[in-house]
């Protein structure tokens, strides 16, 4: 395993980690508890010591999940979780230091922690961004030693660079892939960007980057890939990466090109992510326990070369900039 700092945390975590948005259950499928603790027993196993969960993630039974493994572990296991996304209908307004307490606490509840080590807010609207008191009740909640560290996960590279001004903030997650490029061109290049763990998530773009989607491809009713794909229940970036399908797949087949040979893309897609010294950690999930150790494989890979790298570019220009690189 490989580790990079987290950020001004200090913190040494593994540059593959594990995301539990859909360990054993979610995007349309029932939740197994079973499955749940294999998959996060096997990635600590393999060395991955940073997991990312949220509350709303199979209604708490992800953070559940996480929880119940870590305590069973010797090993330091950094636990991330995230807060806001149960506030209905999700907007500023309803962001009050009040209630996003009540959401820490019953997550330290729920996982049976006696504090969080990294508590996010979950993607909120952007007017919080500009609000000191939401920021303020972390720095409370850190004194108070309920959480050791905060962060943000943000859609927009424009929140990201707002909430770098607030001293709590230790980490910014966000989209980045290779049908995701703005952050390396807008938010990596900030001042101090070394201070501020990046974590890179839908690492895959929903599963399009692993190769096994094609146009015949079908995903269940209460997959996000089938009912998000416009963003109707929350951002559509967060659905293959708010691209368009087919022009997703004409891209793969490129990428497959550029990286032809005996690897996976998937391993590859990882690896380009990789190849950011600013990036600290990247959080591809896994519903299967195969996919966490395929997904650790990227760091087995070679370094990918300049020409490659640039030719990576040229699919992303070809086909997303235009339609993407505005939005997010």
């Amino acid at each position: 395993m490989k580790y990079r700092k987290l950020g001004k945390t200090g913190w040494s975590v593994s540059e593959v980690a594990l995301g539990t948005w859909q360990v054993g259950g979610g995007w349309g499928k029932t939740f197994d508890e079973k499955t749940a603790h294999h998959i996060i027993h096997t990635a600590i196993d393999l060395g991955i010591n940073f997991i990312d969960t949220a509350d709303v993630y199979d209604a708490g039974l992800s953070e559940k999940a996480v929880g119940k493994v870590v305590r069973e572990r010797k090993e330091k296991v950094y636990v991330a979780t995230k807060c806001g996304r149960q506030i209905q209908p999700h907007t500023n307004e309803g962001y009050t230091p009040e209630v996003l307490r009540n959401f820490v606490e019953n997550s330290l509840k729920n996982m049976g922690l006696e504090t969080i080590d990294l508590i996010q807010l979950h993607c909120p609207p952007t007017p919080v961004y500009q609000r000191d008191e939401i920021f303020e009740e972390f720095v409370k909640l850190k004194a108070e030693g309920k959480i050791q560290a905060m962060g943000v996960s943000v859609e927009l590279v424009e929140e990201a660079i707002s909430a770098m001004k607030y001293d709590i903030v230790s980490s910014i997650q966000i989209i980045f892939n290779m049908f995701r490029h703005k952050p390396a061109e807008f938010l990596f290049t900030q001042p101090n960007i070394e201070d501020y763990g990046i974590i890179a998530r839908v690492p895959l773009a929903s599963g399009l980057l692993t190769e096994k989607l094609t146009a015949t491809s079908v995903f269940g009713p209460q997959d996000h890939r089938t009912f998000n794909r416009n963003g109707e229940a929350f951002d559509k970036g967060e659905t293959f990466s708010g691209i368009d399908y087919q022009k997703g797949l004409k891209a793969v087949e490129e990428l497959k090109e550029i990286f032809k040979g005996n690897e996976p893309l998937s391993a590859w897609a990882i690896r380009w992510i990789l190849m950011f010294p600013q990036v600290s950690t990247v959080i591809p999930g896994a519903s299967k326990v195969e996919q966490v150790s395929a997904n650790l494989h990227a760091m087995d890979l070679p370094m990918i070369s300049a020409e490659q790298m640039d030719a990576v570019r040229e699919v992303y220009e070809k086909y997303f900039k235009a339609d993407i690189h505005h939005l997010w």
